[in-house]
């Protein structure tokens, strides 16, 4: 027999191949739905199984079970009291107190902060429809538009000065000179953590429209629930 006849035999021998049955796959719809039944399973489960521990615990300690049970509920209570403002416990703050924003804190902050803190009191009025911030390199005297309900817009320049550094007549000048006929305002108020010098007062004074000035003590009068400087 020939090389050639052998390994036609030889092929002849050979078993057909049979085609590989790939597995169906489920839709990523299906899927989805077959984890979340088998975890569901698994927290049911889970759950069972606590629930028989604690009913066998009471069984065996039914006094302190029951105590533990008051003391959860009680406190469970008083939480739930607190967040909802009914319930001030000692030492947190009571509805007229703020602790993010007072007059100490509005000194440690950047003159950014500070314009958005003031924003944030601004808005806290009834009669503010919004606060928006708007200072920056070239603000021309405007930090803050307020605008009330009414209508009428309101130019708020801030400074974060310290205690030794007060506000100029110049600031004066210029919040004068641009709320009107460049932010097209109708009132403008300054805002200050520091106080404002003789001359800026006088300056202020001298104005047919006055500004609203508002200095570390008034600032400190408006957190405390007092009238803005627009009321």
């Amino acid at each position: 027999m020939t090389t050639r006849a052998r390994r036609r035999r030889s092929t002849s021998r050979r078993p057909a191949r049979r085609p590989r049955v790939r597995a169906a796959r489920r839709p990523r719809g299906q899927a989805a739905r077959h984890r979340a039944r088998e975890q569901a399973t698994t927290r049911l489960v889970l759950a069972a199984l606590v629930l028989a521990a604690v009913v066998a615990v009471a069984r065996e300690h039914p006094v302190a079970t029951a105590t533990l049970g008051i003391l959860a509920t009680a406190t469970a209570t008083l939480v739930y009291l607190a967040r909802t403002g009914r319930l001030h416990l000692p030492g947190s703050p009571g509805p007229g107190q703020d602790v993010t924003h007072t007059l100490a804190a509005f000194q440690h902050m950047t003159g950014t902060q500070f314009e958005y803190a003031v924003a944030d009191l601004a808005r806290r009025d009834p009669a503010v429809r919004s606060a928006t911030v708007s200072g920056g390199a070239n603000d021309r005297g405007l930090d803050v538009l307020v605008v009330l309900r009414d209508g009428r817009r309101i130019a708020v320049q801030c400074k974060r000065y310290a205690e030794g550094n007060r506000v100029g007549a110049p600031a004066i000048y210029t919040a004068n000179g641009t709320y009107r006929a460049y932010h097209r305002c109708d009132h403008a108020v300054i805002v200050t953590t520091s106080r404002f010098t003789r001359d800026a007062e006088l300056a202020n004074a001298s104005l047919p429209e006055p500004l609203r000035l508002v200095d570390g003590r008034g600032l400190a009068r408006w957190l405390g629930g007092g009238r803005p400087p627009w009321g």
